[in-house]
């Protein structure tokens, strides 16, 4: 069987996914054909090559429907012969989007496949999917909602459970935030980026980190989904997520060039990683935030690691409950998680999270010279993925 390994991988600097950020003028498509066409010009790529483009996109509507990644693949001018598809697991589109792109590339239905994802939260802002005749939908259907009679319930009050369940103070989640400050901005300041990163609309840098962030700022902001309601439901809740202790909304994308070993020492590629191994689980869609944990051990075990072989983690920061959670599960070192910073500093493009976790955890594992990368996304609905990376040389 053939294997599959990443030869490049380019990300925009993420925006502020609101109006006056960034890229709030910039069309969505426009936005997902940039890191297209800095990915094959970086490697001297003729476009009419690549087999196919995966993206991910989570708000697929209004300017981000119709297929974005096929009219992202016309709007980069390459061929149109050049086909492409736009895939939706929520936050891990653009993960499942490497999953599928290494696995054609390792059954022979792919020579060379990029694997993207963007995200305009600016111009179709979270939730847009859900609303139908400008009034928010259940969009589940009578048979999920019988399934689940309370209904499902947002992120947010998903993380505040999570905090509850494993027993998180306000001051451990503060913490993790402001590291994760702390961290992207000096990864920043070291040029831990630079490589990775194709400057866009004037912005060079990411747009959300904020260096003098501090747990006594952080304990200033007030909690973002306290409501009755759910107290109602699910008893007393202790409420402690903020808007600084959680992920922004963000504009942003990014892309990854997927082929065989072979092809790449052909062309004069380094492969930088392969993609050694992949996974998705499905897990409770009310605290929904949690399946990162079995898809941790799942892909171990297919993989044949342990954690103790995982070099590096990038675990997504949609809120410091969720990698808090994590970390009292699987037991792993917190020096090894999002060593460059992670979402709730450098942002949260839902479609594009995925593969700028990869982009940047293969940047962490060049600088550590680390084996085993291992990166992993939690999502709506219950769902998780998981993915581990070899570096290669």
């Amino acid at each position: 069987m053939r294997d599959a390994v990443i030869v490049e991988a380019v990300r925009t600097p993420v925006a502020k996914g609101k109006p006056g950020g960034a890229y709030a003028d910039i069309h969505p498509v426009d936005l997902h054909a940039h890191v297209l066409r800095a990915a094959v010009d970086r490697l001297g790529l003729d476009p009419a090559e690549v087999d196919d483009v995966i993206g991910g996109t989570v708000g697929q509507v209004g300017e981000q429907s119709t297929n974005n990644t096929r009219l992202a693949v016309l709007a980069a001018g390459f061929p149109e012969s050049v086909p492409g598809t736009t895939v939706d697991r929520q936050c891990g589109s653009s993960q499942q989007a490497l999953s599928f792109a290494a696995q054609g590339v390792a059954a022979g239905a792919y020579d060379i496949v990029i694997a993207s994802g963007m995200e305009s939260m600016s111009r179709v802002p979270i939730g847009s999917s859900a609303l139908a005749g400008g009034t928010r939908a259940f969009v589940g259907g009578p048979a999920v909602a019988a399934r689940y009679p309370g209904g499902l319930v947002p992120q947010g009050v998903s993380a505040e459970l999570i905090a509850r369940r494993w027993g998180l103070t306000r001051v451990q989640l503060d913490e993790f935030a402001a590291t994760s400050h702390q961290r992207a901005a000096e990864a920043w300041k070291q040029g831990r980026f630079a490589e990775q990163i194709v400057p866009m609309a004037g912005l060079e840098t990411d747009e959300t980190i904020r260096p003098g962030t501090t747990v006594e700022t952080l304990a200033g902001l007030r909690t973002a989904f306290a409501d009755e309601r759910w107290e109602q439901r699910f008893g007393a809740i202790d409420w402690k997520v903020t808007a600084g202790n959680s992920s922004p909304v963000n504009d942003g994308a990014a892309a990854l060039v997927v082929t065989t070993s072979e092809i790449a020492r052909q062309r004069g590629w380094r492969p930088r990683a392969r993609v050694h191994t992949a996974t998705a689980v499905g897990d409770d869609p009310i605290l929904m935030l949690t399946g990162i944990i079995p898809a941790t051990a799942k892909v171990l075990a297919r993989a044949g690691l342990t954690l103790a072989d995982i070099d590096a983690f990038e675990v997504n920061e949609a809120f410091s409950s969720v990698v808090l959670a994590w970390l009292a599960e699987t037991g792993a070192d917190p020096a090894k998680v999002n060593m460059d910073g992670g979402a709730i500093a450098i942002g949260h493009p839902l479609g594009a999270s995925g593969a700028r976790l990869a982009t940047t955890l293969l940047g962490v594992l060049d600088r550590t010279g680390g084996r085993y990368g291992l990166q992993t996304m939690c999502e709506a609905g219950g769902t998780a993925n998981a993915t581990v990376i070899e570096r290669l040389g």
